[in-house]
């Protein structure tokens, strides 16, 4: 084949992506270690993890992602929370993106996101750098060769962090720019080399598309024990999702993406994307490792100068990163399925040091804490965020929730009334005082909560209603110190933890007004109310 004829990568829209380079087409991790060592892009540990760098993205962009307003999507999507871009500005910037491709090489995978057979999608992920292609392989679901010899894929994702974006041609706010088509399946990401782009984009698809049948999304880690009794865990990065779930007792169904339909719960990923800062083998031995293996992506993290990595050098980005494959996790799940959950956890890292460890929530209150999303953002996770500040992310997940919050909540309301399932609220974040003051919750005394919650002994125990939130907290649980159940014990000063309790109950019903038109009035009258603990 003559250098310069061009070769057929796949149709997108009517159009052909095409190159003169060479397609390199679902190339495995040595084949694909290999090659970005030769063009420079990566290196390897000494203990045999690959090791990228970002560059200046060394988060998501969430200003920087679009989703086109057309037919499909202008009475479905949420527009208060997705910024649009118009069909014909993604049409000139799907013509821009297939030309610039037109004379690189590119590494395509065939991939597939959800363990459902029902309910999967096959996604064609085309990448012009090659740990990207390592990086999505890892972290989606790998067919087996059968599969691939009779695959169609269902969307197409084309990251080229060399594309740049102009605002005024493409109708971006930058020259990054992760732009989506739902009605077509497209998505093109551009001016940026963060490779968590490609795998939430996957997850907004499928954040638009399972509602509609039934299905509910969820950015939860899960997992199950041997009798089937499965849990999932809502939280954003950086709140314990995938530390909390990779519990070696329990059998790890995924740590970030799940569905909840008809057959139980089911993983949209084939791999684990866990955060590195700070990471040892004692506190989290399964995760670490995962950096210490062939096969795995490592993001931003420094090595020393015998190619160790260092997880305590925080000073590319707090948001360092490790991606492997779900079976590196010896007790993880062979399936990516379990059975409907027993238990509901709602992680937030409580960055004012107001919430108590663990609070047994009832469905009104689930539902009111599910769409409240609170927690906040730990460091890095995204561009500019350099230390924890409170926020509100509805749904545990609000940048990748193309549908307004009320579907999702209403789906979940739902689906816990049918399986009778407890719900409960855990704090990961300070206690003692606000972040700066306080200390981070002990990890042992979170292991211990849950394991409590999950084995169902802890609601056996004795509860307190919280005065602020009106929610059941233990009193005493064993192998934990009581004290640090009341949080405003452990300040110093109990009248500056009343200032704080309040000032955060206030941001909870001023935060929640925009839903209240949404919910019943149980669940609005689950909302916090402004009081103070009796001394």
């Amino acid at each position: 084949m003559a250098s310069n004829e061009h070769k057929l990568v796949g149709q997108l829209a009517g159009k052909e992506l095409l190159t003169t380079g060479k397609v390199l087409a679902n190339l495995s991790a040595p084949e694909l270690y290999e090659e970005a060592v030769r063009r420079g892009e990566a290196q390897i540990t000494a203990q045999g993890a690959l090791v990228a760098y970002t560059g200046q993205h060394t988060g998501r962009s969430p200003k920087d992602k679009f989703v086109v307003r057309d037919a499909t999507t202008e009475n479905t999507v949420w527009w208060d929370n997705n910024a649009a871009i118009s069909p014909e500005h993604f049409e000139v910037l799907l013509g821009d993106f297939l030309a610039q491709a037109g004379s690189m090489d590119l590494f395509v995978q065939d991939l597939v996101g959800g363990a459902d057979p029902v309910h999967n999608l096959p996604v064609r992920v085309v990448t012009e750098y090659t740990w990207h292609s390592l990086f999505i392989r890892n972290l989606l679901i790998r067919p087996d060769a059968a599969a691939l010899s009779t695959f169609v894929p269902k969307m197409t994702i084309i990251d080229l962090p060399s594309f740049k974006a102009d605002p005024a041609r493409h109708g971006t706010r930058a020259q990054t720019v992760i732009a989506v088509d739902l009605t077509r399946m497209i998505v093109l990401i551009g001016g940026t080399s963060y490779a968590g782009e490609m795998k939430k984009s996957v997850f907004t698809a499928l954040n638009f598309l399972l509602p509609q049948a039934s299905v509910m999304p969820m950015h939860c880690s899960a997992n199950t024990d041997d009798a089937g009794n499965s849990a999932v865990f809502f939280g954003l990065s950086g709140t314990g999702k995938t530390t909390l779930s990779a519990d070696p007792s329990r059998t790890l169904i995924g740590d970030d993406e799940h569905g909840w339909g008809p057959e139980g719960i089911f993983n949209f990923e084939g791999g684990c994307y866990a955060k590195t800062i700070r990471l040892s083998a004692e506190a989290e031995p399964e995760i670490f490792a995962t950096t210490q293996r062939f096969g795995t992506v490592l993001e931003n993290v420094i090595m020393d100068a015998r190619r160790t990595p260092d997880f305590n050098d925080g000073s590319l980005t707090e948001n360092t990163r490790c991606a492997y494959p779900l079976d590196f996790i010896p007790n993880a799940s062979e399936t990516g399925r379990a059975p409907h959950p027993k238990n509901i956890v709602m992680l937030t890292a409580d960055a004012f040091g107001v919430l108590p460890p663990i609070a047994k929530l009832t469905p009104a209150q689930a539902m009111y804490h599910f769409l409240s999303g609170y927690t906040a953002k730990v460091a890095g996770t995204e561009k500019g965020v350099t230390e924890p500040e409170a926020t509100f992310s509805t749904c545990f997940g609000a940048p990748f929730m193309p549908r307004h919050p009320s579907e999702y909540g209403n789906l979940l309301r739902e689906l816990i009334a049918e399986h009778d399932v407890d719900c409960w609220l855990v704090n990961t974040g300070w206690t003692g005082g606000a972040y700066g003051v306080g200390n981070r919750m002990p990890i042992k005394a979170t292991r211990a909560l849950l394991s409590a919650a999950l084995d169902g002994s802890l609601k056996g125990a004795e509860f307190r209603t919280d005065a602020n939130f009106g929610f059941e907290v233990p009193v005493s649980v064993p192998g934990v110190d009581s004290k640090i159940l009341d949080p405003r014990s452990t300040w110093a000063d109990a009248s500056a933890y009343d200032v704080q309790a309040n000032k955060l109950v206030d941001m909870f019903v001023k935060n929640f007004a925009k839903f209240e038109s949404h919910v019943d009035d149980r669940v609005r009258d689950a909302a916090p109310g402004l009081k103070v603990a009796a001394e």
